[in-house]
């Protein structure tokens, strides 16, 4: 069974934001603005995108 993928685009930047926000925006593996990143669709990953919503897009 192939694993669930979630893809997660950055749409504003963290400049500003908390650095608490700016660690997650990282930790996700983004860096520029309108990159696209793709991760597994696990809990870890979802509560992470959770905590920045005004900053990423998330596709299913």
């Amino acid at each position: 069974m192939a694993e669930a993928k979630i893809k997660i685009q950055l749409i504003s930047s963290p400049i500003g934001s908390p650095e608490k926000h700016k660690k997650i925006v990282r930790a996700l593996g983004l860096n520029k603005m309108n990159q696209t990143v793709e991760r597994p669709d696990t809990p870890g990953f979802r509560g992470m995108a959770k905590k920045v919503p005004h900053l990423l897009r998330v596709v299913e």
